[in-house]
C-alpha cells in the first residue's frame, strides 16, 4: 500500500477491490470508463464472457485490466482462485506470466545501452566467450536413402547482443521444432535449481540452428540476455529488475517466486500441473528472462503503462522516448525468415514484425495483432497477455491460466470486445426523423456481416484465411478433459445438439483423455461431407453418442439482422458478438433521417447509412460514417 494513506481511505480501497498501487498510477479512486473514452456499458460485457468460459470448465478465473490516455477504465477479476471454485478472484491475484517475462527482460537490456554499458552491435561473445566463433548446425538428408546428416559449417559473422532481442540468434527452444538441433538443445542444462551462468556453459557445445540475423526463431536467446545483463551490472538479475524496474515502478507484486505471506494470492496452476521448473512457490536460483515472472494485473498495467508513455511513469523515467521508439520499431530486415512453431504468429503472412521485445503490427489492412500500425504485444505459455496501442493510447492485460494453445480464444475475445466498447463521437445536432414508405424500408431488411473487427481502429486478417472443414467447435483442456467452450451457432455441432460445458470423451472411438490440443484439433477436422462420431458427457447425465457430418467452417464476424418494426428498422445482433449497442436478441430502432440514413435510439446516437450499387440494389451498411467508421456487406 502506499504510504501516508489513513486506515479510512484504506478501508475504502478495500470495499473497491482495487490495489493502491493502481489508484496511484491513475490519480483515480476508480476505474472511469467515460474520462478513458470508453462506453462502461459495452465494458460491462467483458466479465460475462470471461464468465461463462468459467462456467464451461475452461479456466478457473481471469483478470482483466484495460487504460487509456492514462486513465484506468476497467479492472475486474473474475472466477474464483482454486480448481475447486471457492475462493473468489481479486484483482491483485498473482499468476505465472511466463513468455511476458521476455519484454522486461528486453526494457533491463536497454538500461544498460542507454548508460554505455551494452553494446547491441557487440558480438555476445564479449560478454559470453563460449559464444566466439560458434559452429551453426545444417541437417543435411540424403535423397535416396532419408538419412539425415548433422553438418557443421562456420557462422558468417557473430551472434550480436541485438539478435538476443529480436530471436534473431540462431539459438532456439527445443519445443519449437523437431530437427536434430532441436532435439540436441533437450540436453540443455535449464533446470529451476541451477543457475543462469550454468545454462549457458551447457550450450557451450551445441551448435546454431541458423545463421545469425537470417533467420527468426523464438528461442532461448532472451534467457542468454538475462546472463549477460548479469555479467554487465554485476548484480543478480533478479536483484537488477527489482532495483532497475519493479521498484521504480512501485510492481509490488512481481518477481521470480512468491513469498509464503502472499500465497494465498496464487492462482492454481492448470488442472494438468507446470513442470517442476515452475514451482513459483519455491525460490529460483535460474532467474530465466525468458519466462520466470510471476505478476499481476495491476502491476503489469504499470509496465505497460511506463512504455505507452515513452518510458516514464509518475514522474519516474526508466527509458527515453527514444529508446522505448527504437523498441517498437519493427527491427526485421526484409529477407529474414520465420522458423518455428511461434512463427506462425509473426511475419509478413500475418501482418507482424518483431521490434526489441514485441511483436509489432506493421500492415494497416490486417493483422492477427490488435490496433493500429504500431501497437505492439506479447503473450505467456499459460494464457496471460496484454498489448499496448500508441495511436489509441490504450493498454490492456489479460490475466489467465490455460493449457497451452489454448489461450488463443481468450485474447480474440479481449480485442473484439475492447476495441468495440470504445466511446463513438457524433454530431451534437443530429437530423430530425422523416417518414419512409414500407417498400423503402423493405429493401434494407437483411443481414450485414462486418467481418473479422469490430472496429476501424483493429483491423484483423480476413476470415476466409482461416476458414477450414470440421464440426464448428472451440474447446479447451480442463482437469485432463476436453470441454467444449463454444458450439458455432448454425455449425454442424450446434445442430446436433452440442453445447458449451460438454465433455467431448471420445471421437471415433478413441479416448481423448492425455490428447494435446493439437491431436483433438486433427481428430475433429476432415473433409467436408465425412462423418465423425463423437462420446459427449453432460453434467448430470449418462454419456450420449452423436453423429455429425463436417462441413466447410467460416468463423463468424460481426453481424446485424435488420427488420421492419412500427415504421422504423428494429437492428439486432447475430452470432457471436454484440455489435455497438446492437446486441442479440434485443432489438434497437432506428429512424429514418434519409432515404438512406438513420439514427439509432441509444445513447450513442448511432448512425446507419447504406450503400446501393449502380442498379438500386442495397449492398452494405456503414455505422457512424466517419474517420472511425464501420462497414458491413449485406448477406445474400
Amino acid at each position: 500500500m502506499i504510504g501516508g494513506l489513513t486506515h479510512r481511505v484504506c478501508a475504502t480501497l478495500l470495499l473497491l477491490g482495487l490495489p493502491a498501487n493502481v489508484l496511484a498510477q491513475f490519480n483515480t479512486s476508480s476505474p472511469d470508463p467515460e474520462a478513458a473514452e470508453f462506453s462502461a456499458k459495452r465494458l460491462a460485457r467483458i466479465a460475462p464472457w470471461y464468465q461463462a468460459q468459467v462456467d464451461a470448465g475452461a479456466l478457473t478465473g481471469a483478470v482483466v485490466a484495460i487504460a487509456r490516455n492514462g486513465r484506468l477504465a476497467y479492472l475486474q477479476a473474475i472466477g474464483t482462485y482454486d480448481r475447486a471454485g471457492k475462493v473468489p478472484l481479486k484483482p491483485d491475484a498473482i499468476f505465472w506470466i511466463a513468455s511476458m517475462t521476455k519484454p522486461v527482460t528486453s526494457v533491463a537490456a536497454m538500461i544498460l545501452v542507454e548508460e554505455g554499458k551494452l553494446d547491441l552491435t557487440a558480438p555476445v561473445a564479449n560478454y559470453q566467450p563460449i559464444f566466439k566463433d560458434k559452429p551453426v548446425g545444417v541437417e543435411d538428408i540424403d535423397p535416396a536413402t532419408g538419412k539425415h546428416t548433422l553438418l557443421l559449417e562456420p557462422e558468417k559473422r557473430p551472434v550480436q547482443v541485438v539478435d538476443l532481442l529480436r530471436h534473431t540468434s540462431g539459438l532456439l527452444y527445443p519445443e519449437e521444432g523437431k530437427t536434430a538441433v532441436h532435439r540436441m538443445y533437450g540436453l540443455a542444462d535449464f533446470r529451476r535449481n541451477r543457475t543462469l551462468a550454468d545454462f549457458v556453459a551447457s550450450l557451450a557445445f551445441l551448435p546454431l540452428a541458423h545463421q545469425p540475423g537470417e533467420v527468426w526463431e523464438y528461442s532461448w536467446g532472451v534467457d542468454v540476455l538475462a546472463r549477460v545483463i548479469e555479467v554487465v551490472s554485476g548484480q543478480p538479475f533478479d536483484q537488477f529488475l527489482d532495483s532497475r524496474i519493479f521498484k521504480p515502478l512501485r510492481m509490488v507484486d512481481t518477481g521470480f517466486s512468491v513469498p509464503e505471506e502472499k500465497r494465498a494470492r496464487l492462482v492454481d496452476p492448470i488442472a494438468s500441473g507446470r513442470p517442476v521448473l515452475w514451482d513459483v512457490t519455491k525460490p529460483a536460483k535460474l532467474f530465466s528472462g525468458g519466462g520466470g515472472l510471476v505478476s499481476t494485473a495491476p502491476d503489469y498495467l504499470r509496465f505497460c503503462q511506463m512504455l505507452l508513455n515513452g518510458g516514464e511513469l509518475d514522474g519516474v523515467r526508466i527509458l527515453s522516448a527514444k529508446t522505448v521508439q527504437q523498441m517498437i520499431t519493427n527491427a526485421m530486415p526484409p529477407e529474414v525468415r520465420f522458423a518455428g512453431e511461434t512463427g506462425q504468429f509473426v511475419g509478413p503472412r500475418v501482418g507482424t514484425g518483431w521490434g526489441l521485445g514485441f511483436a509489432i503490427r506493421t500492415n494497416p489492412d490486417f493483422s492477427i495483432l490488435p490496433g493500429a500500425v504500431g501497437s505492439f504485444n506479447w503473450s505467456g505459455l499459460w494464457g496471460t497477455y496484454f498489448w499496448i496501442d500508441p495511436v489509441a493510447k490504450l493498454t490492456a492485460v489479460q490475466m489467465i491460466q490455460v493449457p497451452p494453445d489454448a489461450g488463443a480464444p481468450f485474447r480474440d475475445a479481449l480485442r473484439h470486445l475492447t476495441y468495440a466498447a470504445l466511446s463513438v463521437s457524433h454530431p451534437d445536432a443530429l437530423p430530425a426523423p422523416i417518414t419512409l414508405s414500407a417498400a423503402a424500408l423493405d429493401s434494407y431488411v437483411g443481414t450485414y456481416d462486418f467481418g473479422s473487427s469490430l472496429s476501424s481502429r483493429d483491423r484483423k486478417a480476413p476470415i476466409p484465411a482461416f476458414a477450414f472443414d470440421g464440426i464448428g467447435v472451440e474447446f479447451a483442456l480442463a482437469d485432463n478433459k476436453v470441454v467444449v467452450r463454444e458450439a458455432m451457432e448454425g455449425g454442424p455441432a450446434s445442430k446436433a445438439g452440442v453445447k458449451a460445458g460438454d465433455v467431448l470423451a471420445a471421437i471415433d472411438d478413441v479416448p481423448l483423455a492425455g490428447l494435446s490440443l493439437d491431436k483433438v484439433i486433427e481428430k475433429l477436422r476432415g473433409h467436408a461431407g465425412t462423418q465423425v462420431r463423437l462420446k459427449i458427457v453432460r453434467r448430470d447425465q449418462d454419456p450420449t453418442d452423436v453423429a455429425i457430418v463436417r462441413e466447410p467452417i467460416r468463423p463468424p464476424g460481426a453481424r446485424i439482422e435488420v427488420r421492419v418494426e412500427d415504421g422504423a428498422l428494429a437492428i439486432a445482433a447475430t452470432g457471436r458478438w454484440a455489435v455497438l449497442n446492437f446486441e442479440k436478441g434485443n432489438a434497437i430502432l432506428a429512424r429514418p433521417t434519409s432515404s438512406s440514413e438513420f439514427v439509432v435510439d441509444d445513447d450513442d446516437h448511432t448512425r446507419l447509412a447504406f450503400v446501393r450499387d449502380p442498379a438500386g440494389k442495397v449492398t452494405g451498411a456503414i455505422l457512424n460514417p466517419g474517420p472511425w467508421q464501420i462497414t458491413a456487406a449485406k448477406q445474400n
